[in-house]
Parts: structure tokens; sequence; C-alpha cells
């Protein structure tokens, strides 16, 4: 029969609680017609019982009974009775089935693990047949949320298997996490109601609180009092009580609150339940409480540094040319218009920048995305065949007075061209190449995706609210530069881009270096623009057509959620703390670095 506990609550006249229970049958099933060595028994919802035996003749035969009641209040209950297994391979030592009666696994004297499907009752199907061990199988038992099931056996070895995916895409047992080993053979596993732990007992009395995604064992229970037999968690996780070998009772309280974390779950890769390879995978809550939670900084790191990459790539050439034009090259009184109107760039609130790209840009990039890329190419041909057509204006008298910091002037309508020129031969240049959807053949082809919020958005947006910085610093670091070397240079028959490249970019460089790593903390640091911008999945790719989310972006989004004082709260904190490592690192390189590009090229000063 099935059978549970009701508890129930009952308070007298002077309000005094008291706790009552009784012992309520669920189900009764007939006795069957050959003696039984081992039985499980689960009830499947309200009105439907399973019972799973293990006969003398070593079948085992599955009996299933469920209880229907009419519209007018009569109630039927009907049995059915199927074989899942004529023939065993070996002798049964271990088994086990979980809480929804779908999955029966049972180990074996040889060290076999064998899987069946039972979700149709009527006609139980063997799926998995692998070599968990060398030595018999002597435990078996679900984790939290019945998917993994933790094997021990005589040799003290303990592992947790879990269907996974393969690259046919069917289901294969496969072991996913090798846990640590027990003195003698394992003799129990009791699986915990709150996490993923297990305590496990082996045939010496030892117990250890052991968690499957970390790995590790948590605490060994003291044998002072006596050999541990038979334990059992608590419901919330935070005691064990247990019988010794005596026949008495023990009773520990356990403070367990961070079970899930390690340096391997937070750094390492981790092969997690129904995933088909080790990853680096974060995932911090799902929409159930068996839950594998998932805590890996790495794709975190590496979105930061993906981002900020994107962005210097970006920010970095535009920035350090136009300071040297505009140092170097343009008229006093251009300079001194647009040096503090690129200065003025940098008080503009990053939430402005992030709404900008998110909701105006990313859908007109998105649209327009070949146009894009054939401007990337054609701009700076474009600059080419200016700069020869300059070639023979500039000995003139006109040149030589536009010259003197008005030469953009004349480039940008070819700039402009440029652009315009893109726009117009990039439908053409998708319907000849891309078949007319550049997205549909890039997945087709490449097996990408294209996101709307990508990180060529992010480079546009992260750089915009760097090239200030970058511009501002090498801007002072190249006018500062003595005029004494520049004339010099230019009496020795040297052209102005000579004397630029040769002699003020090797002066400038201590605080053009200082002005680029600058630019790369602040754009590792910026939170606004990639929170609303980047999509925030927190993907391991390099690829410019999807997002990634950052440090900084993951700290905003978590901290709502997160209850304080438990791990994801904590590991967020850590996700500060590893935010300004990085930072220190940097800034400490960068500063290394520039007193050593001082001491080299400060002489010329």
């Amino acid at each position: 029969s099935i059978a549970r506990v009701v508890f129930a609550l009952e308070y007298d006249g002077e309000g005094k609680r008291t706790v009552s229970y009784r012992v309520q049958e669920r189900a009764k099933f007939d006795a069957p017609k050959q003696p039984v060595r081992r039985t499980i028994a689960r009830s499947i919802g309200d009105e439907a019982f399973m019972r799973v035996d293990l006969t003398e003749d070593d079948r085992i035969v599955l009996r299933s009974q469920t209880t229907t009641t009419s519209l007018l209040g009569e109630s039927e209950t009907s049995s059915t009775e199927s074989v899942v297994a004529e023939f065993l391979p070996a002798e049964l030592t271990a088994w086990d089935l979980d809480g929804s009666g779908r999955t029966l696994y049972a180990g074996f004297a040889n060290g076999h693990l064998i899987r069946w499907d039972l979700s149709k009752p009527e006609s139980p199907a063997q799926t998995d047949d692998v070599i968990a061990s060398g030595s018999a199988l002597t435990a078996l038992q679900f984790v939290l949320g019945d998917i993994s099931i933790a094997v021990g056996d005589a040799a003290g070895a303990l592992a947790v298997w879990s269907p996974t995916s393969s690259e046919d895409r069917t289901r294969e047992l496969r072991r996913i996490h090798e846990l640590p080993r027990f003195g003698g053979g394992i003799r129990a596993i009791m699986p915990s109601a709150r996490n993923k732990c297990l305590l496990v007992i082996d045939e010496d009395g030892d117990a250890a609180l052991v968690h499957t995604t970390s790995a590790r064992s948590l605490v060994r229970f003291p044998k002072e009092s006596g050999v541990l037999r038979l334990a059992s968690l608590s419901e919330r996780g935070d005691g064990v009580a247990g019988i010794l070998e005596d026949g008495t009772i023990s009773l520990w309280d356990l403070q367990n609150p961070h079970p899930e974390t390690s340096a391997r779950t937070l750094f390492g890769k981790v092969w997690y339940e129904n995933y088909p390879a080790p990853a680096f995978t974060w995932q911090s809550s799902a929409s159930t409480d068996d839950f594998e939670p998932k805590l890996s900084l790495v794709p975190l790191v590496f979105g930061s540094l993906k981002g900020t990459v994107y962005a210097m790539f970006f920010a970095v050439p535009l920035a350090l040319f136009g300071a040297l034009y505009t140092g170097q090259f343009a008229s006093p009184r251009f300079r001194g218009v647009i040096k503090p109107v690129v200065e003025i760039m940098a008080a503009i609130p990053s939430v402005v920048i992030g709404f900008l790209i998110a909701l105006w840009l990313s859908p007109i990039l998105e649209r327009y995305i070949i146009a894009f890329f054939l401007a990337l190419m054609f701009i700076p041909l474009s600059v080419l065949v200016f700069l020869t057509a300059w070639i023979p204006i500039r000995d003139s008298n006109f040149g030589k007075r536009v010259e003197r910091g008005y030469e953009f002037v004349f480039m940008l309508p070819v700039l402009m061209a440029a652009i315009w020129i893109a726009y117009v031969v990039s439908s053409p240049v998708e319907s000849a190449f891309f078949a007319g959807d550049f997205k549909q053949w890039l997945y087709d082809t490449l097996g990408e995706r294209f996101d709307q919020r990508n990180a060529i958005i992010i480079a546009f947006g992260l750089g915009f609210a760097v090239i200030p910085i970058i511009f501002t610093m090498s801007e002072d670091a190249i006018s500062n530069v003595p005029g004494s070397l520049r004339a010099a240079s230019l009496a020795l028959g040297a052209s102005r881009w000579q004397t630029v490249w040769r002699v003020v970019l090797p002066s400038a460089s201590p605080g053009i270096f200082a002005g680029i790593i600058i630019g790369f903390g602040r754009a590792v640091g910026e939170t606004m623009i990639v929170l609303m911008a980047t999509g925030n999945t927190p993907i391991m790719d390099w690829s410019p057509f999807n997002g990634m989310r950052t440090l900084s972006a993951n700290i905003a989004v978590e901290i709502p959620e997160a209850p304080v004082d438990g791990t994801l709260y904590r590991v967020l904190f850590l996700s500060a703390v590893l935010l300004f490592l990085i930072t220190s690192v940097l800034n400490t390189a960068a500063e290394l670095i520039r007193q050593r590009l001082r001491k080299q090229y400060g002489q010329f000063q």
C-alpha cells in the first residue's frame, strides 16, 4: 500500500498549539502471484499509482493503478500489468524510480547501469545500457529534479549520470560528474530536497555531504558517537537525522548556505544537466525550484572584453587621427572650435547614448547592413583617391592656402559620395551574392544568427562614449611636444607627415597610450549603454552579429532579484570586485608602460 502522514495544527482554549497527525492510505495493490525480492511504489498525481517489482525469477514487472471518478461521483479503479524486463544481465544490486514514475534505473553486480522509459506503462522500453563502473553498483538515487542519478559502487566511487543530447540529437546516458571517493563501498545515498546536495554513507559508516554541480565534499560527519548506518536530510537542508549502529538517533545542525559555488563552478567548465558537453554558462534562475544554478563568470568577463575590443576598434583610429589632424594640421581657429565640441561629447549621459543606439540606430543598421560593410571599404578607397588627386593641386597657390587646415572641407563631399555609392550598390550586391537576404544567408551558410542588438551597435555606442577621452588626452600630448622638435625636423627637409610620424608621435606616445588605456577602462566599466543595447545574452562568441553580457550590465540586471546574503547576491559582489581588479590591473600595466615610454622618449623633450 501507499500511505502518507497528514499533519494538522490544533489550538485549545488557551491558544496552546499542538500538532496532530494521522496515516492516510492512498492506494493498495493486491499481492502479486509470484514472490517479490524488491519493490518500489510511487504516487503519480492524486489518482494514479505505480509499483515496480523484482520477482524471484529475475523479472521486472510494472503494475499501475488508476482511479477515475464519473460525473455522478462514482469511482472506478483499473489496473494494468506489464513486464519491463524478462532477462537481467546480472544480479540487480540497486535501483530507483523517479517521482513521476517515468524513468527506472537499475544497477547490477557487473557494473552495468540500465535505464527504462516507463512513460507508456503498457509498453516499457529500455533506452540505455552503459558500464558505469568496474565494480558492483551498490546505491542509486535521483538528484533533485529527477533528471540526473547518483551512482555509488562497491569500491567507494561516486558519480552522477544524466541523459544528454548527442550530435545526432538523440539522448544518451553519460557521466557528467565524478564526485569524491569514499574508503568503503557506498551503502546509501540520500538527496536533498532543497538543492543538488547528497548525503552519502559508505560501508565503514563514514558519511559526507557532497554537492553534485561543484563536485566537492562539503562536510564529513564525525564518528565519535558511533558508526552511522542510515540518515536523512531535513526538507530545508539545515539538519541531518541519523541512526547509529547501536540503534540510537543523532541529530546535527547543518549550515550550508552556498554549496553550489567553488572556483570550478565560477571559472571552469561544468557539465550541467541536459547539456551536451561541459560549458561556461551563466543562468542564475529558472521557473522551477529544482533548477541547477549556473554561475560561471567567464561569459561575463568575455562579454566585457568583447564589447570593449569592438569599441576600441571604432574609437581609437577616429580619436587618434582626429587628435593628429587637430594638433598638427588644422588651423588654430578650427582647433579652438573642434576641441571644445569633442570634449562636450563626454557630457552626454550614457543612458541617452544607449537609448539612441538601441531604438534608433540598431534598426537602421539591421536594414542597411550590406551598405555598412560596403561603406567600410569605399570610405578608405575614397580617401586614397582624394589624396592622389590632391597631390598636383597642393603645389599651386590655391592648394597652399587650403592646406593650412582646411583640406577636410574638400574631402567631405568625397566621403559623402562614397557613403551614397555604398547605399546605392548595396541592394544589387545583396541580391547577387546573398540571394537577396544577407541575414538568412548568414544563418544558412555560416550558422550565425544576426541579432539586432549586436557587437557592431556596441562599437558605435561605447566608441562614442570613449572618443572624447582618447581624443582630449592624445591631442594634449601631441600639442605639448616642443615646437623646436617639429621645427628641427622640418628644417632638415622632412615633410609634415614624416615629422608627425617619426618625431611627434614617439614623443607624445606616453600621453597617447595613457589616453587609450583610460578609454579602455571606461569602456570595460560602462553599464547603461551595454545594458540597453546588447540584448544581455551571456554567450562566448567573437562574432560581430550577436550580443554579449558584461559584468557591469549583469550586476544591474540581477541585483534587484538577488536575495540578500544569497549565493547570487554574493556572486554579484564578487563580479564587482572582479571588475575593479580588471580595471586596476589595466591601469597599473598602463602606468608601467607609460613610464617606460616616457623614459625612452622623454630625452627629446
